[in-house]
Order: C-alpha cells, then structure tokens, then sequence
C-alpha cells in the first residue's frame, strides 16, 4: 500500500506541474484596491421553458478598453453566474427565503486565484419571487471582512437598491489595507446620516476566511483528520451538503488545516451543477456539491476518491485506508488533541462572540501547525546556501534526520507532493526571512531539540499546551 501510495502521488506531480502561493500573488497585490468589481446576478426565465438561467443584472465597474486583461475579465465575468446559481434549475418563486452566504475561487490561467464573496437574497416586494446574488471579486482571502461588507450592502438594499452603488463606488477608493489594518468608509444613509464603517483586516492570514465551528458542527473528529490526511496526501475529495453556506465554510476549513501548506489543485468549495463532470478530472480535486446533484454523482463514472456527506457525518464512498496514511502516535494526538477543542466549541456554543470564536479558530489551527512541526519542522537545517547566496534543499538528508520509522514513512510520500514542493521553492526563494507563525512555532521546536527523548501523543501535547 505504501509503495501505491508513492508511485499516485509521483504521478500526480507529473500530471500538474504548476505551483503559486495565495502569499506571493498578496504581496504583489498590495497596492491595488480592496475588490476588482461588484455583481447583481438574477435569474431569467429561459425562453419557452419553466427554468430559470442566472445572468448579469448589474456590475461595477463597467469594462471599458478592449484590451487583452478586460478580455480576460470578461472571461471571468461570464463564469460568475453559475457559482452565484450553481442550483439554478431547481428555483422557482418563493415568498419568504433566509439570506446566504458564500464564496467561490476563480483560478486563472496563470494560477492566480481571486474570491467570489455572495450574498444570496430575496428582494423587497410582495408575492412569490426570485432572489437576487451580490457578489464582491476581489484577490484578498478574507470571508470576515467582505461578510461585513455584504452586510451592509443587504442593510442598503432593503432600503433600495439605488443606495448600494455609492457604497461600492466609496469601497472602491479606499486602499488594500495591510494585515492586522483598518480602513475607513464614510458612508451616507437616509435616516441614519453621514456613518463611518471600519473594516478591519486580521493579523493572520490563515485565519482571513476560514470558521472551523462549522466543519466541527458538521464532522466528528475522526472524520475531519481522515479528510485531513487525504488532502495531504493530495486525493480527491467531494463534500456534499444541503446548504451553500455549509459547503463554502467547511471547504474553506478544511484547507486552512494545511497551513503552512498550500492546496495547488482544483478547487471549488461549490460546484455548480452544470460543471458537475469535473469530478471525473483524474488530477486531486477538492469540490463541494449540493445534495441535489447526488442522484447525478452517483451515476458518473468517478475515480477513486473521498466522498463526505456533511449533513450525516458519513463517508459516502471511501478508500478504507483512511486511517493508515498518518504517522500512528501523531494520528493519535491530533484526536486526543482535537477531543479537547471540541469540549471546548459545545461549551461555547450558545455564544455568539466574534472573539470565541476568534480564540476556536486559533486553538484548531494550532493543534495541526503542531502535527507539522513534529513532522517537518526541521527543514531549515537542510536548506543549505551556496557562495552566489542561492539555497537549495537537502531532500533526502532531511528525511533520513528522522528518528521515528513512522514519520519517514509518510514523509516519503508527502515529500512528494506538489504541496511539499511549493512549501520548499518558497522557501528557497525568499529573499526575506519573513517569520510567519508557523515558522515561529518551529523555531520553538529548534530550541527544544535536545530535549526530545520524549515520544508520540504525550511529547505532542506538551507541546502544543506550551502555545496555547
């Protein structure tokens, strides 16, 4: 099985070569503005039939010069509907329906990637209708700020529609903050006045679009780290889900648990239903589908991959290995670890505190960084530097350094990855040593290293106890 594993995930490089971080295209973005371009999409009623196709009603700003990058956006503009929509043959008027939220991701060409934020709400009025997508594109990963945004776009537009646009058009103007910065927008609304809304970006980029209360609401521990460690191990994964909401925010988690790894394959945390034989794609793949689209799933001729219903907190098709891809001990201490989290979330659940859950966020995130100091926290002594200041890595040096048979067993695979191997051409060509929270948590574990007898879950905890 081990052997399999090593020539999939080979085989897998070779198929998709390509590799980007969400860090570098933000550092290149920095001086651009907060959001690209803000869309209405309704829906139409096709012509001569009783269903419905999603369009643009409304974008900002119009494209102008028929240049090669409008040409492209363009592109990118004709794709936004089904995202907005992706069960749009399944909507026929309602007279009461609760707004959602969600978002999508847009891959280029070039592998940069930009957020769709939605809104998904009903219009004002009487009587049966269809709702209405607002949706902000925009390069910066971070759900909290652009769901304040959209919340007050949906507080305007249940005055009139006319209001939201000066909105967007002030948003616009103002910078791309900086992390841990606030922006200002001044505003005015009939009966309220001149108002200034701040928008704060957070500190730590892992956590900008992510809530991992949902996935937990939704998964049982063991499920999430079988999830987990199919997505290091690069596989496909499909999440199922009766909600929007519920796929985009779990998708979003999910990822966000591979910190400080980037996930560089296709990913789209819902997938519209037009697009469904994207599941049939032979590379890795993580994509979310409403639970409308599984009679249709279940008849495609899939290849082997991770089906999770999250209303059931069930596998819907598995590779019953699931359980054997993580180094044993460390397994162990990521449930024993995340058993405790968990106490923590039902304890809390009847708060509603933007800083528990803040404090959630944080506890989850650092219980995986912890599971990859163990298991590669020391690359840094195998980056080595030549005389014209290039680095290069000591691949094999670093594995064999070792001392647990476990670990390099599942380092012999995971070094394999595109995931590993973005991580390390990062760190190769930083020209800066910019010191993120992972790498402060290694250098931590550095200073520790002569104390590391210790083993398995007890050594792990202690560890992990000494961040929190």
């Amino acid at each position: 099985a081990h052997t399999q594993r090593l020539v999939h995930i080979q085989s897998m490089l070779k198929r998709a070569p390509s590799y980007r971080t969400l860090e570098l295209e933000l550092i290149e973005w920095q001086e651009r503005e907060l959001f690209e371009y803000f869309v209405v999409v309704s829906l139409k009623k096709k012509p001569s039939k009783n269903t419905y196709l999603p369009e643009v009603t409304y974008q900002f700003p119009k494209l102008e010069r028929p240049t090669k990058q409008m040409r492209e956006a363009e592109e990118r503009l004709k794709a936004i509907p089904q995202f907005c929509f992706p069960d749009a043959k399944d909507w026929l008027p309602v007279s009461e329906y609760s707004s959602e939220t969600f978002s999508f991701m847009l891959t280029g060409e070039d592998g940069s990637r930009r957020f769709g934020y939605c809104r998904r709400l009903l219009p004002s009025g009487k009587g049966p209708r269809l709702p209405e997508v607002y949706c902000v594109i925009s390069r910066l990963g971070c759900f909290d700020l652009f769901s304040k945004i959209l919340d007050e776009v949906e507080r305007r537009r249940g005055i009139s529609a006319a209001l939201v646009y000066p909105f967007m058009r002030s948003l616009m103007e103002s910078p791309f903050p900086a992390p841990g910065k606030t922006i200002k927008v001044k505003t005015f609304l009939p009966g309220a006045g001149n108002e200034v809304i701040e928008l704060r970006r957070p500190m730590d980029s892992r956590l900008e679009h992510v809530d991992f209360e949902c996935l937990f609401k939704c998964l049982s521990v063991r499920q999430i780290i079988r999830i987990f460690a199919s997505l290091l191990l690069e596989r496909r994964v499909i999440f199922v889900a009766d909600k929007l909401s519920t796929l985009s925010s779990c998708s979003h988690a999910v990822v966000a648990l591979l910190y400080p790894f980037s996930w560089q394959h296709t990913f789209i945390p819902v997938l519209p239903a037009s697009m469904i034989d994207i599941v049939c794609c032979p590379t890795p793949f993580l994509v979310g589908l409403l639970s409308s689209s599984l009679p249709k799933l279940k008849e495609l001729p899939v290849e082997e991959a991770l089906m999770v219903n999250l209303g059931s907190d069930r596998f819907i098709r598995q590779m019953d290995d699931e359980d054997t891809l993580l180094p044993r001990k460390l397994q162990a201490a990521l449930e024993q670890a995340l058993e405790r989290k968990n106490e923590l979330i039902n304890q809390d659940s009847d708060s509603d505190s933007d800083d528990e859950c803040n404090t959630l966020n944080g506890l989850v995130s650092e219980v995986f960084i912890r599971f990859f100091v163990e298991t590669v926290g020391h690359y840094s002594l195998f980056l080595t530097q030549n005389e014209r200041g290039e680095r290069a890595f000591q691949r094999e040096a670093f594995r064999k350094s070792v001392a647990s048979k476990s670990i390099r067993r599942f380092l012999e695979v995971f070094m394999e990855s595109q995931m590993f191997a973005g991580f390390i051409q990062d760190r190769e060509l930083r020209k800066c040593r910019a010191k993120g929270l992972f790498e402060q948590r290694v250098e931590q574990y550095l200073e520790e290293l002569p104390d590391t007898e210790q083993s398995g879950v007890n050594k792990f905890l202690r560890g992990l106890g000494e961040e929190i």
